[in-house]
């Protein structure tokens, strides 16, 4: 599929929480667009909270309206040792409730599922997004 704006991005992470899986792994290069399509995932799923990148704090919750679960965001980007870390992600993953989505989890990859949903975010040479499921 090919994303031509940030609002495509957006729409297609709303569209994406109607049958969101519970762990997405999302792959792609800084400023691809990962954030903003859990933006409109969060949309999506009720969350009226804004939806900022957890870059700097590494993970990020925000409440499920209809559980008592939580959307989990986290980033491991300046994180290659996810030490402490992969215990709370193995946490969030535990819990049945959780929609856990990961940015950069090469780090954490044995803690993944082998089942879980990964997707792909990838500039185009004409400057838009492709996404690959």
């Amino acid at each position: 599929m090919i994303i031509h704006s940030e609002q495509e991005m957006l729409d297609f992470g709303k569209e994406f929480a109607k049958h969101s899986p519970r762990i997405i792994e999302l792959i792609g290069d800084v400023g691809a667009g990962k954030t903003t399509f859990v933006r409109g995932l969060a949309t999506g799923l009720g969350i009226k909270s804004p939806i900022t990148s957890p870059s700097f704090t590494i993970s990020k919750s925000y409440a499920l309206p209809k559980s008592n679960g939580y959307l989990v965001h986290y980033d491991f980007y300046r994180l290659p040792d996810p030490g402490l870390m992969s215990e709370d992600l193995a946490e969030s993953i535990a819990n049945p409730n959780n929609i856990v989505v990961i940015e950069w989890g090469e780090s954490v990859s044995n803690c993944l599922p082998k089942d879980h949903t990964i997707i792909n975010i990838n500039y185009t040479e004409s400057g838009n997004r492709e996404v690959i499921l």
